[in-house]
């Protein structure tokens, strides 16, 4: 069914993508303003990191568990009303919080029911818009729509927590679920405005046909018949598990070790925001390394060791912002060149499929560890890092003592794991030439074609 007006009516190729981008971009401001303010809200009437990760995992456990079945609809359905479906569905969450608030009904377990309801949809979205990008721009171009998606999302990483650390005491946490309300009506209006083709059916398109089951599980089969493409996620599994172990307590950390400080907070989540513009504008003019696995494995490294291990290792606002600003900016360089890896690697009409399970698998461990953060901090690592408790002796002179210390533990540990775990990776050489093993598939739908006509 059509959406609006016939596909010559509207914007096609780049020209698109970067309307799209800068409707997302509007859209990713606003929910991360929501973010912030519901997480000082949330913080204020809890005072514990573990009510803090659970909104984290709420999110996340959803959008991991239905991936695979959202990838088969999505290779099904029109991913432009996918994406959009995926909005409007953050847009009803966003109301029913909105309208709680203004109430005065507002309770903490309504965040993880609206978390999870988000979680469901956005598990569509992931698929959805990268199978787009795909089709909408050239493959020579894939790095530099992927960096153009990572800028947007920094770009709204700067100005969300401090405008949320400055509007709260203005407009209230209810004017900035308002403001999130406006911004994501500008995100649909965006996706209306352009035309994004479907794919043309290829030979791995064909043989992944069946029932809505059968298709869900195509994308485990495709990646596990490619054990480079495994390998590779499997490091994100890793990656994304210490990230999400650590990444949950850094607004708790931040808050707990400047006695509440809204705008200490924002300062630094907006400071690290700007390295993933600094990354995002350098690879939109570079377009990342030659070999894309470089990028993959040198920025995990950086971010681990300069990101997370820093941050632990800081007790004050400048260190932190630093972190952040290095791990943003190393982030920016790893989602880029994998993202890049695997828009080559995989065609464009299962895309949906394999993109869903590629991200099932990369976030599989990233609830675990929101749900070991927060009791782990909260009954273990902060209790001991207490003056006179049991860990201070120990650590004591690396991290100091009292509110924020045990958190700190956190960062410093699962840091030092990410790098063995990188340096692992780059020692497999199944990992390494990744790009060399697994054709791409354009190249692999010509050799097909020159088989059936010789």
């Amino acid at each position: 069914m059509p959406l609006t007006g016939s596909p010559r009516a509207r914007l096609t190729g780049m020209a698109a993508f970067t309307v799209v981008a800068l409707g997302q971009f509007l859209s990713i401001l606003g929910t991360n303003m929501t973010v912030v303010a519901l997480t000082i809200w949330a913080w204020r009437e809890t005072g514990t990191a573990t009510a803090l990760a659970l909104l984290g995992f709420f999110v996340m456990a959803p959008t991991v568990i239905f991936s695979p079945l959202a990838g088969a609809l999505v290779d099904r359905w029109n991913r432009k009303l996918v994406m959009m479906l995926a909005d409007m569905a953050a847009g009803v969450a966003t109301a029913a919080i909105l309208a709680l608030y203004l109430a005065d009904l507002l309770q903490v377990w309504h965040l993880f029911v609206s978390g999870a309801f988000v979680g469901v949809f956005q598990s569509f979205h992931f698929p959805a818009y990268s199978a787009a990008a795909t089709l909408m721009v050239p493959k020579d171009q894939y790095s530099r729509a992927s960096a153009m998606i990572s800028l947007a999302q920094a770009v709204g990483g700067v100005f969300a927590p401090i405008g949320a650390g400055a509007l709260i005491g203005v407009i209230g946490v209810g004017g900035i679920l308002a403001v999130d309300l406006a911004t994501l009506a500008l995100a649909l209006g965006a996706l209306l405005l352009v035309h994004v083709p479907q794919p043309e059916v290829s030979a791995a398109g064909h043989g992944g046909r069946g029932s809505l089951w059968r298709e869900a599980g195509y994308g485990f089969r495709y990646i596990l018949a490619r054990p480079s493409l495994l390998g590779l996620q499997l490091l994100f599994t890793v990656g994304n598990l210490l990230s999400d172990l650590s990444g949950t307590l850094a607004a708790p950390l931040v808050l707990a070790r400047t006695g509440d400080n809204a705008l200490a907070l924002g300062t630094v989540q907006s400071t690290g925001a700007v390295g993933g513009i600094v990354g995002g504008l350098v690879l939109s003019a570079w377009g990342g390394p030659r070999r894309k696995i470089h990028g993959v494995l040198a920025g995990w490294a950086g971010c681990f060791l300069l990101g997370l291990v820093l941050f632990g290792l800081g007790r004050n606002i400048p260190t932190w912002a630093a972190a952040m600003f290095l791990s943003a900016a190393f982030g920016t360089l790893i989602s880029a060149s994998n993202q890049a890896i695997w828009q080559r690697k995989v065609p464009p009409d299962v895309q949906g499929r394999v993109f869903s399970v590629r991200a099932l698998i990369a976030q599989v461990a990233g609830p675990l560890g929101m749900l070991i953060a927060g009791p782990l901090a909260d009954h273990v690592l902060e209790p001991g890092m207490r003056p006179g408790g049991a860990l201070v002796p120990v650590f004591g002179g690396l991290v100091g003592t009292g509110p924020g210390a045990g958190m700190s533990l956190v960062f410093i540990f699962a840091g030092l794991l990410g790098l063995a775990s990188v340096i692992t990776a780059y020692s497999v050489r199944t990992v390494r030439e990744v790009e060399d093993i697994v054709p791409d598939y354009d190249a692999t739908e010509e050799r097909a074609a020159d088989t059936a006509t010789a």
